[in-house]
């Protein structure tokens, strides 16, 4: 079925390329410019979206064997991933039940028990604690009240989703929308980790923003790739989740093919967006490749970061494939440090200065309303109707 939605998805895309038109929204939508500074918004944005919305916070790739792990800081949490002996993800916070302090450093590895730097007292990558440093001096407590704090995760089409509260009961398939059952035709399960690096950015509503936004391609981008896309998108939504298509005539030349002949290349060509900080994008440099741009909010409102991960379908195995990967990952990160952020940092500073109290968005930029719109419906929801907001497909 979401082979069909692809195919369906391409031949609209064939239409509209045709024709000459796009999909547009009814109006003209207007974002108050506070929004993206307000320091008491950015605080419940962070309180109540990335720590209460699943965050895809790691790649099956990235920790494919049993024993391997993955440390990372989102939204103010430090988090633990591991894959059990059973093959199992395991999400927890990164965080001693002695006294709090951190077990692992950041970073991705392999462990087969996780050992506090404080007190030395350890933990078997299903979160239990299983040796206490000085057992006889310390005293005598019940262990199996004592292991790590785990956190709600699911594993699905090669990508893994954490919630950053202990408590939250927001079914995380529900949230997914059915998204996942697209995102699964990538393959992502079976490709290869490559390279992760590190971009600063502004108000991550500012560069959130611009990944959903072919309207800048052409005029930002001229000089690096934009003029290859074109301005023009057309998008597809599951619950806050989006795909960026486009018209695009060229596609006619699979018209006549059955669903299952039509490339899958060509049927996840795009941008995909998970809300509320993913975006994936294709690339061929160095073999199929995706960039999965991983966004959290900065350490004041107008900041932000992003941790661009690569995937690749393929090993590279020789010393050009690997060149090629390389000089792709350089370009990628300069046109989004360079070009996109250095625009939306320059923009940030902008904002607060009275000259306007919104910005807008046409209708042509018909994923940034949804955007923004999803953003506030979020927080306006308190926490026993989250589920209510999502539908399974």
């Amino acid at each position: 079925m979401s082979r069909a939605q692809l195919v369906e998805m391409a031949r609209k895309d064939l239409e509209h390329g045709r024709n000459g038109t796009l999909d547009q929204v009814d109006d003209v939508y207007q974002v108050p410019i506070e929004y993206y500074y307000d320091a008491e918004r950015w605080e419940a944005e962070k309180a109540k979206i990335f720590r209460r919305m699943p965050l895809m916070l790691a790649a099956t790739a990235e920790l494919p064997e049993a024993g391997d792990y993955k440390a990372m800081e989102a939204a103010g949490v430090q988090v633990l991933i591991t894959r059990t002996r059973s093959g199992e993800v395991k999400a927890f916070v990164n965080m001693c039940s002695h006294r709090g302090a951190r077990l692992v450093d950041n970073g991705c590895g392999t462990a087969h028990k996780f050992t506090c730097p404080y007190h030395a007292w350890t933990y078997s990558p299903d979160g239990d604690l299983v040796a206490i440093y000085s057992e006889d001096d310390f005293g005598e407590i019940e262990k199996r009240a004592y292991g790590l704090t785990e956190l709600p995760s699911l594993e699905k089409s090669g990508l893994i989703w954490v919630t950053l509260d202990p408590k939250s009961d927001l079914d995380i398939s529900r949230f997914l929308s059915g998204y996942d059952e697209l995102l699964d035709q990538f393959g992502f399960k079976d490709w290869h980790f490559q390279h992760m690096q590190r971009v600063e950015g502004p108000n991550w509503k500012v560069a959130y923003d611009g990944y959903l936004d072919y309207y800048h391609l052409p005029i930002l981008h001229r000089n690096s790739f934009g003029t290859e896309i074109g301005n023009q998108a057309n998008y597809y939504s599951w619950g806050p989740h989006t795909h960026l298509g486009r018209p695009d005539a060229g596609l006619e030349e699979f018209e006549g093919k059955t669903d299952e002949e039509w490339p899958i290349t060509t049927l996840v060509a795009g941008v995909w967006t998970i809300f509320p900080h993913i975006s994936i994008a294709s690339f061929g440099g160095g073999g199929r490749s995706v960039m999965i741009s991983q966004l959290f909010p900065g350490d004041t409102p107008e900041t932000s970061y992003t941790n661009q991960i690569f995937l690749m379908e393929k090993v590279p195995d020789t010393d050009e494939l690997k060149q090629e990967a390389q000089q792709q990952f350089d370009f990628l990160k300069f046109v989004v440090q360079e070009e996109d952020y250095a625009t939306g940092i320059a923009l940030q500073k902008n904002l607060d200065v009275g000259a306007r109290n919104h910005v807008l968005f046409g209708r042509n930029e018909g994923g940034g309303q949804r955007f923004h719109k999803w953003v506030d419906a979020i927080l306006e929801t308190p926490d026993e109707d989250l589920n209510k907001l999502f539908q399974t497909g």
